[in-house]
């Protein structure tokens, strides 16, 4: 049985505890093998944000004095359209009154979004949310708020590093349960794009069972060779068009602005509109300032061209420093490296060892992943590393990491 069996237990004792904290107290006490140590753990974006955004912030600083719109102003959504039709190219475009929502970020979307996934679909038993395994925390954190039975469906190097959509077509009574799928593309931490046939098979399996599809494109725009597909472009050409899809992004990642805090959801509108009420009730407002800001820095595209270049540089880097060490191939998407370290005794162990030898903090793959059903964690040989110090920070990481460990 799941470690996670009861979810308001799991959450209320603390048994779910960040990936980073638990990599925190696998150090404490260890004294890292340079005196410059290198941390490589967490993805907080450190590439230059767009110029702009404090000019526009202080032009909607007297929208602080009102209540913000919970829904999102006219002016962002109408931006966040303009966005998605220029990058994407959705047949028939997208709707900003009604199929797109602004959110405090993706995170908030992501975890929201659980409430009227479990609401909208009766089930025999108890529900089930499918969760490609490594995750992104909040994905495993709605499914235990709403009380969901997760399931982790393990993205390795044998799947392509996306869940294996056949083998879950063959599991009828798992599907007739499930109400939510959480998958992410560019894939966190792999790097794996989507195909639109992937995509295709996804959305066909959501429809078949009346689930939603909740595909997470929060990397979309860090790429290093073609920009991935998206799902909305790959719905919008089907005859539902965005029935049973929710697709979610930010201007974390694209635009370097994590502490902006502001996202969007987008997709199916029946939908939507029962989860705008939700957070009508319990959610927090997007403030003014932001929400004028953000519509600045959806309508900007330039500043992602260099930061999409500032870590395609550091990419360069990897190739030449790495080769295939660690099974390092360059990914497709997102800024992560996901190195196999099975040689230094898997997860846990070659932390402890990068960090004794070369004085370099990555964190263990197995906290990114839980073990699925048969038992299998499939982080458990992997190190994550983030690629968001600046690129000689980084070689001089990888050239000790390849000095003591490769």
């Amino acid at each position: 049985m799941s470690r996670f069996a009861s979810g308001l237990e799991a959450l209320a004792t603390g048994a779910m505890i960040s990936p980073f904290v638990r990599a925190r107290r696998l150090l404490d006490g260890t004294v890292p093998g340079n005196a410059r140590p290198i941390e490589l753990t967490i993805g907080d974006p450190r590439e230059a944000p767009p110029e702009f955004v404090p000019e526009k912030l202080a032009e909607a600083a007297a929208s602080n004095a009102s209540y913000p719109k919970i829904r999102g102003s006219d002016e962002l959504k109408a931006s966040i359209a303009r966005w998605i039709e220029r990058r994407f190219a959705p047949e028939g475009g997208v709707d900003a009154a009604i199929e797109i929502l602004p959110c405090n970020g993706s995170r908030e979307g992501l975890f929201y979004a659980a409430l009227p996934a479990v609401g909208r679909k009766r089930v025999n038993g108890r529900p089930v949310m499918l969760i490609v395994n490594p995750f992104y925390q909040t994905y495993l954190g709605a499914a235990l708020a709403t009380q969901c039975e997760p399931v982790m469906l393990n993205a390795t190097a044998a799947t392509g590093h996306l869940p294996d959509l056949d083998a879950l077509a063959r599991e009828p009574d798992l599907l007739a349960r499930t109400v939510g799928l959480y998958v992410c593309s560019p894939a966190n931490p792999q790097g794996t794009v989507a195909s639109p046939a992937y995509i295709e098979k996804a959305l066909e399996l959501a429809r078949a069972y009346d689930f939603i599809l909740f595909f997470d494109e929060c990397y979309s725009e860090i790429y290093t060779r073609e920009a991935p597909v998206g799902a909305l472009q790959v719905a919008a050409r089907t005859r539902d068009r965005y029935r049973n899809l929710v697709v979610f992004n930010s201007l974390s990642k694209r635009s370097n602005l994590p502490g902006l805090r502001s996202g969007f959801l987008a997709g199916d509108g029946v939908f939507l509109e029962t989860l705008a009420e939700i957070r009508n009730m319990v959610a927090p407002q997007m403030p003014g300032p932001v929400q004028h800001a953000s519509a600045a820095v959806w309508d900007d595209d330039a500043h992602t061209v260099r930061i999409r270049k500032a870590y395609q540089a550091k990419f360069d880097i990897c190739d030449r420093v790495l080769g295939s060490r660690f099974g390092y191939a360059r990914p497709a998407g997102g800024f992560f490296l996901w190195l196999d370290v099975s040689h230094l005794g898997g997860a846990e162990e070659a932390t402890l060892t990068l960090w004794k030898r070369s004085g370099v903090r990555v964190i263990p793959g197995a906290y990114l992943a839980e073990e699925d059903r048969a038992g299998v964690n499939p982080g458990s040989n992997y190190v994550r590393v983030a690629l968001v110090q600046d690129p000689a920070t980084i070689q001089e990481a990888l050239e000790r990491l390849v000095q003591f460990a490769a």
